[in-house]
């Protein structure tokens, strides 16, 4: 445990819990809510009890307590509380916050905990959609603005990853529709962010779809060879962080000549680094989506 982060300023509990430095700093001056460390010059700091303490606190107040009446609950109540509520309504606050802790402690039992407890009353699907899917978009901030490290977040990206995998798995044994279509699921040079990519891929498997998922950085001439093999190919690809967005357009002319030009080959793209693209600009044959559930839902 010793390369645990457990020293968090109050920037780093801003951006975990959503709530601003400024209030986080009049729930402790007027409810003593948290106890905070101070350095020598007097810099706050707190532990991952603090944390976990804020996360709490955060998740009742989104669920309708008054601040006034947590800072009443004794120490050993909050979490009671929590769960309380958590057992009753909606639970993706809650799992969010855990799988948070999870990540920052570098904790395996409490992943899997947190992941079986909500399979109690979801799907895989629904946890990807409403719990995986928002964390990750909070975790690419957090990342961004040094809250956590590299290590956390691929802590994090492993674990989800093993998940798709496994229900992926669970699919092999379903008979494939007829071929007459195939989705090969590649990402671009450079490109390794691939969770999107394989989440996809199980979507696709589970209706039935025949699927070739190629994974990361893919070079675009390799995938010629596909054409030797299968008619009417359907490319799917996710752009996170690579090709750069100045990049796209050449990228985007040199498949449509490359790949899309015989048979009815088309290419899908979706991604952060494509929010900019102006859909009625791109070549023919290639079709831009905002989200999974955007490109799943027209399958």
């Amino acid at each position: 445990m010793n390369n645990i982060k457990v020293n968090f300023s109050i920037k780093d509990l801003e951006n975990l819990s959503g709530i601003k430095a400024h209030t986080i700093r009049i729930w402790e001056k007027r409810y003593n809510l948290l106890e905070p460390n101070r350095t020598d010059t007097n810099i706050r700091n707190y532990s991952i009890e603090s944390l976990q303490k804020l996360l709490n606190i955060t998740y009742l107040n989104n669920n309708g307590l008054k601040i006034s009446k947590i800072a009443n609950l004794k120490e050993e109540e909050i979490p009671i509380k929590v769960r309380e509520i958590a057992s009753r309504a909606q639970v993706e606050n809650h799992a969010i916050n855990a799988l948070k802790i999870a990540m920052i402690n570098f904790d395996q039992v409490l992943f899997y905990n947190t992941y079986n407890n909500l399979l109690e009353t979801k799907t895989f699907k629904e946890v990807f959609y409403s719990v995986f899917l928002p964390l990750l978009n909070e975790i690419g901030l957090l990342w961004q603005t040094n809250t956590i490290t590299p290590a956390h977040e691929h802590f994090l990206s492993i674990h989800i990853k093993q998940k798709i995998l496994l229900n992926i798995e669970r699919l092999q044994l379903l008979e494939p529709k007829p071929a007459s279509n195939t989705f090969v699921l590649f990402l671009p040079d450079n490109e390794i962010h691939d969770i999107g990519l394989l989440f996809i891929n199980y979507e696709l498997r589970s209706k039935g779809y025949h699927t070739i998922f190629l994974g990361e950085s893919v070079p675009m001439e390799s995938l010629k060879d596909l054409n030797e093999f299968f008619n009417d190919i359907t490319f799917i690809s996710y752009f996170t962080v690579s090709p750069e967005e100045s990049d796209i357009p050449e990228y985007l002319e040199k498949f449509s000549s490359l790949l899309l030009k015989e048979q009815n080959n088309k290419l899908f793209i979706l991604g952060k680094k494509t929010s900019n693209l102006e859909p009625e600009l791109l070549p023919e044959k290639i079709t831009l989506y905002t989200s999974i559930k955007n490109l799943v839902k027209e399958l």
